[in-house]
């Protein structure tokens, strides 16, 4: 098969413990790249948190693009602008936060590009630390959250957040879409958006069929974009549910898996 599109998730994927990508995992990505293959980077990150990694491997000389905030978001790197954008209205981001109460959990929000949230701990700590975006405290979420915006994140010590998904989607599953991303952080999106659905989306913009597109993930989020995967493939490091629904399992996120994935399914090496 000939593959026209390389899809990555980041954290624990293509990034190393260190937050980093390695020498050897981006000069393969270029070379790629160089032979025409498209490369997405595909996260629950938001888009302000994404955009170094792309410059670093200069996703916009080669008209690539961002799939940011778990599909809510595709950014054309070439041209800087957004061609799909879905995002949660203010009403259903109240109907979160007075779930998040009940359930006695932190809630995030993004506000333009800053973290929003009455609490501050050492899970929201991660996500600034891993976004690098301005954190805002408020004494009022209802009344600061006055706008729609792209994504919320539930916030927990993590076997007690697999019981609050339980209680989410038994209580307003049908209302959006719901996915444990790091054991600690349970992300929800506008109803029917996740990685897979916006993938989809821009594979037909782009004229791409499925099985001409790698998709690489480690973890339960990555999990809707895998199963539309012409070739679902992940890390040595991915969760067992991950590794048994994919065709190819490279090696870990610390020792090179995406120049090992390209080498071997691209260049045949």
């Amino acid at each position: 098969m000939n593959y026209k599109m390389i899809v990555t998730d980041l954290d624990d994927t293509l990034l190393n413990s260190q937050g980093k990508i390695s020498l050897k995992d981006k000069e393969a990505i270029m070379k790629a790249q160089e032979a025409g293959i498209i490369f997405v980077l595909a996260s629950g990150r938001p888009t302000y948190a994404m955009r170094d990694l792309a410059k670093e491997l200069n996703l916009a000389k080669y008209g690539s693009y961002i799939l940011s905030y778990n599909g809510s978001i595709i950014t054309n790197c070439k041209t800087n602008k957004n061609i799909l954008e879905e995002t949660l209205t203010r009403d259903e981001i109240h109907t979160l936060y007075d779930f998040s109460k009940r359930n006695n959990v932190e809630i995030i929000t993004y506000l333009d590009d800053t973290i929003v949230s009455e609490d501050y701990s050492s899970y929201i700590e991660v996500e600034v630390d891993l976004t690098k975006m301005p954190f805002e405290k408020v004494k009022n979420f209802k009344a600061t959250v006055d706008k729609d915006c792209v994504k919320c994140i539930m916030l927990e010590e993590p076997t007690y957040l697999s019981k609050v998904e339980k209680n989410l989607k038994d209580e307003l599953g049908e209302s959006f879409s719901i996915a444990i991303s790091k054991p600690f952080f349970l992300e929800v999106t506008k109803l029917g958006v996740d990685k897979g659905s916006s993938l989809l989306k821009l594979a037909h913009m782009l004229n791409i069929k499925q099985d001409e597109i790698i998709v690489v993930g480690d973890s339960y989020n990555d999990l809707p974009m895998l199963k539309v995967a012409g070739l679902p493939a992940c890390v040595e490091n991915a969760k067992p549910e991950i590794k048994e629904i994919c065709k190819f399992i490279s090696t870990s996120n610390n020792n090179n898996g995406m120049a090992n994935l390209i080498e071997k399914l691209i260049f045949k090496k």
